[in-house]
């Protein structure tokens, strides 16, 4: 089995969340980490492309010696791709050729602002009635978006009136919203749930940075992957004998074989920057474009400028291999990640996947370049909706190990085969019978299962047709939030007719 080196870097993190910071002119609110890998037996060979890399442009190299991604200025992103020099894109694609079908890629978006959300409502979970997850992601995006400046002042200088800010901001909104309710129908529905919700309210969030979310994706990941020997490499941070608080979090989600070593040393971790930095400029390029900068635009729509779309081949081939990369090679679900909040990850993936489907700068021009805008608009709101319909099922999904033609384990142990003809029916003998039920669930083919504790050993079971109605509504109220097992339930039969009863 390959042992695999994986290199962790990070962009746009705020050592110190404060009030300067969050209204800083260069202030973005998302986190985004960045980890790159490959086989060790592959290091020498892609360390040998980057250093040629580095030689080609060590007139780029900084004061200390190194090709950082801060080479790249946020300015000249400012509509994309389109906006890049001819050197810089060229640097870009060079770069991004290191990269091929075998090297491992992984980043997370984290919003900073969904933390101290998170804080807020640190005891709401979702449930039968409300669904905590929505209003988490609906008042993150609402000071993503509109920025009300009283609100996040609140947080700094006057946390105790921070919830009352917080409605104030929502009931203006609402009004506001009131004048284009073609456009903002539903985000005034949102808002008014939200508004009861606040109602009962009275925590302060602290202000806390948590390390562990962009771990806990790279976790998910390397499961995914199946990969179970590896190295982790991050970037020194703090005191020389010390563990970063970095090192700390990684730990905590139970990485093993974490070390860290200067940049400088490390041709890994500089590629984790170099890429680190050009996602976060393109993240951030997209934020500025289509948020909101003033009150008055609140109640318009926004499109990106027709300047994204005036490409050259260069710009446009750019924007194809990066989409290669990302959403192409080493295709897993857990490769991006991110919080409740994702909006932004999803637009700068919708952006690659829009670009790329162009063969050449030819067919934008002659699909309306004037329109270009309007069609991304509609073609990321597709792809943001889709999204949130995989969200809003809150059921577990089991990663099945590619170890056996026949069954998999699922996440209680017990056998589940991959021929539904082969699992078991539970059997229901005349009156009734009390079983612990550890889950219910599904096949991929809609068909409902038991995993039932018998004698302390996990078994799963198909369910008596007579019995799926009771199934799905056990797993649609755990879609819910509200999760029923494990449980004892009494099965009885009487003259062919089954019942299924929870303690």
């Amino acid at each position: 089995m390959d042992t695999y080196k994986f290199y962790y870097d990070e962009s746009e993190h705020s050592r110190k969340i404060n009030y300067n910071t969050v209204t800083a002119p260069n202030y973005y609110d998302n986190f985004v980490t960045v980890v790159v890998g490959w086989a060790k037996k592959k290091e020498k060979e892609v360390f040998k492309k980057y250093e040629n890399f580095e030689n080609k442009y060590a007139d780029r190299k900084d004061r200390n010696g190194e090709l950082k991604s801060t080479t790249l200025k946020q300015k000249k992103f400012e509509c994309g791709f389109a906006s890049l020099d001819k050197a810089n894109t060229q640097f870009i694609m060079d770069f991004l050729s290191i990269f091929d079908e075998s090297t491992k890629l992984y980043f997370s978006v984290a919003s900073k602002i969904e933390y101290l959300v998170f804080q807020l409502f640190i005891g709401y979970q979702n449930n039968f009635v409300i669904n905590a997850d929505a209003v988490k992601y609906s008042i993150t995006k609402a000071l993503v978006v509109y920025r009300p400046q009283n609100v996040i002042k609140s947080i700094y200088d006057n946390p105790e009136e921070f919830v009352e800010e917080l409605k104030r901001f929502f009931r203006e909104r609402i009004e506001c919203n009131r004048s284009n309710m073609s456009l903002k129908e539903q985000e005034n529905e949102a808002f008014e749930n939200i508004l009861y919700i606040l109602d009962d309210i009275s925590a302060i969030p602290e202000l806390q940075w948590d390390y562990r979310m962009p771990f806990s994706g790279f976790t998910k990941y390397l499961q995914e992957e199946q990969i179970k020997n590896y190295v982790l490499v991050l970037d020194k941070e703090g005191e020389q004998n010390e563990a970063s608080r970095t090192m700390q979090a990684a730990c905590k989600m139970g990485l093993f074989n974490v070390t860290e070593e200067n940049s400088k040393d490390s041709c890994g971790l500089r590629m984790a920057d170099m890429m680190a930095g050009i996602i976060s400029k393109l993240l951030k390029a997209l934020c500025d474009e289509l948020h909101y900068h003033s009150i008055a635009e609140g109640t318009e729509k926004k499109l990106l400028n027709t300047k994204w779309f005036q490409l050259n081949e260069a710009q446009l081939d750019l924007y194809k291999k990066l989409y290669k990369i990302i959403c192409k090679w080493d295709n897993a679900w857990y490769k991006s990640y991110a919080g409740i909040y994702s909006d932004d990850l999803v637009c700068f993936i919708g952006l690659l996947g829009y670009m790329a489907h162009f063969e050449n700068t030819e067919q934008l021009v002659n699909e309306k370049l004037e329109m270009q805008g309007e069609y991304f608009n509609g073609y990321v709101c597709r792809q943001l909706s889709d999204y949130f319909n995989r969200r809003r099922s809150k059921l577990p999904i089991d990663l099945i190990e590619k170890n056996d033609d026949e069954y998999f384990l699922n996440r209680r142990g017990a056998k589940v085969y991959f021929d539904i003809t082969k699992q078991p029916i539970l059997q229901i003998a005349e009156g009734s019978q009390t079983e612990t039920v550890l889950s219910v669930g599904m096949n991929n083919s809609g068909i409902p299962l038991i995993t039932i504790s018998n004698e302390g050993n996990p078994i799963c079971y198909r369910l008596p047709e007579e019995l799926s109605d009771w199934a799905y509504m056990a797993i649609g109220m755990a879609n819910m939030g509200e999760n029923l097992f494990p449980s004892q339930v009494v099965f009885t039969k009487e003259k062919n007719r089954y019942f299924a009863d929870i303690l």
